[in-house]
């Protein structure tokens, strides 16, 4: 695994221009680096991370199982208790997942190390779908890159199957708060691509800011036309919902939900000790625990504490000999902690690179990176491309 300088392609205004991004003329794209990537050999791809990535998530199911026979679980992860038979049914009728990334610390040496799993409303999908692979394909074009790369990108092709096989009869509806994000935001660019999909799949679609929509008579969901929502993906994490005004409609609603509302203990930080007390010592995973277990001391002197519920990189802190190195904002904790083992990110020459490696339908599809200047990995980090290379 090596990080290679490149320089920026001689028409990217043109081509943000192409795919709907800003261009700066002094910084490019704002959130990407057009002149860096990350080179990996197909092994590295296939054993380091493609079979992790396999392996993690049947661990997963395993919990899943775990978790539905068991409600002192969910009271761990701090769900709500009217969703838990919802959740618990979810599970147990198999209802069918989209998409999700599991991102890694991982040097091209040791094992590829599990930070969390963005199971339920992963970004940067577009990015890492398309973009880096028009990246791809034009640097190679114009010979900036060495003859033979590859990329670990079929994210497209396996969400457009993906929807296709979901078998929807009518109208599949896609939401996010558009009152929150404009049509340069992560949210808005992320389900506005997932229905293209769909659309390319055959389906018909029908998108929609979550404020929009209503509720009948009869306790459905209804869109701005007085149709009945029947499948709804929403770019919104279950906790949020769980906390809403309209979380009382949402068991009574008969809507299919994407992502499914196990996806709510996949997405939970409360996963990661779930996953160390079933399979401790496994080496792709990091010694992870509740906060105040007592199981928690034999941590090493350093470790990371965590929110059950932050996003973005918001609310974590690294501890080392009791005190406070680094931590990141937010308005998460209230909920309560983890504290996981601290295993660094790699440092290329002051990049910190964590590794997104994107499933669909439960079967690995693409890698992303994005990497920042810092140890916690926020929404400031930068997009890199990367090539498979022998």
């Amino acid at each position: 695994m090596q990080r290679i300088s490149i320089p920026q392609r001689p028409d990217l205004e043109q081509v943000a221009a192409e795919h709907g991004y800003d261009f700066k003329v002094d910084n490019g794209i704002p959130y990407w680096n057009d002149t860096a990537y990350y080179k990996f050999s197909l092994d590295q791809i296939e054993n380091d991370l493609e079979a992790p990535v396999r392996e993690i998530e049947g661990m997963c199911y395993e919990v899943l199982d775990r978790a539905s026979a068991d409600e002192t679980l969910l009271q761990c992860l701090k769900i709500p208790q009217q969703f838990w038979d919802f959740i618990a049914d979810s599970w147990r009728q198999k209802d069918k997942d989209l998409y999700g990334r599991l991102d890694f610390s991982y040097d091209g040496q040791g094992p590829a190390k599990l930070y969390e799993y963005n199971a339920d409303t992963p970004t940067a999908l577009y990015e890492t779908a398309i973009f880096q692979w028009d990246w791809l394909c034009e640097n190679s074009r114009i010979g900036a890159l060495p003859e033979g790369c590859d990329q670990f990108a079929e994210i497209h092709e396996d969400l457009v199957e993906a929807f296709a096989g979901l078998e929807i009869p009518n109208r599949m509806h896609f939401a996010c708060m558009w009152d929150i994000a404009d049509d340069k935001d992560d949210d808005r660019g992320t389900v506005d691509y997932l229905e293209e999909c769909a659309i390319e799949a055959g389906l018909e679609t029908c998108s929609l800011s979550l404020t929009d929509i209503g509720v009948d008579p009869n306790g459905k969901f209804t869109d701005l036309e007085d149709f009945q929502i029947e499948t709804l993906f929403k770019l919104y994490p279950w906790e949020w919902i769980m906390e809403e005004e309209f979380s009382k409609f949402v068991i009574g609603s008969d809507a299919q939900f994407f992502e499914p509302p196990w996806k709510a203990i996949l997405s939970n930080k409360g996963l990661l000790p779930l996953l160390w007390e079933m399979f401790e010592g496994h080496p792709n995973l990091i010694p992870s625990y509740f906060e105040g277990d007592a199981k928690a001391s034999t941590l090493s002197h350093k470790f990371v504490r965590k929110p059950l519920f932050s996003r973005r990189g918001q609310n974590i802190e690294i501890v080392a000999q009791t005190k406070l190195q680094k931590q990141t904002d937010g308005p998460y904790g209230a909920e309560g902690y983890i504290v996981q083992e601290f295993h660094s990110l790699p440092d290329f020459d002051g990049f910190f690179p964590v590794l997104g490696c994107w499933v669909v339908a439960g079967q690995p599809a693409g890698l992303g990176i994005r990497e920042g200047r810092s140890l916690i990995t926020t929404e400031e980090a930068h997009f890199v491309p990367h090539v498979i290379l022998d």
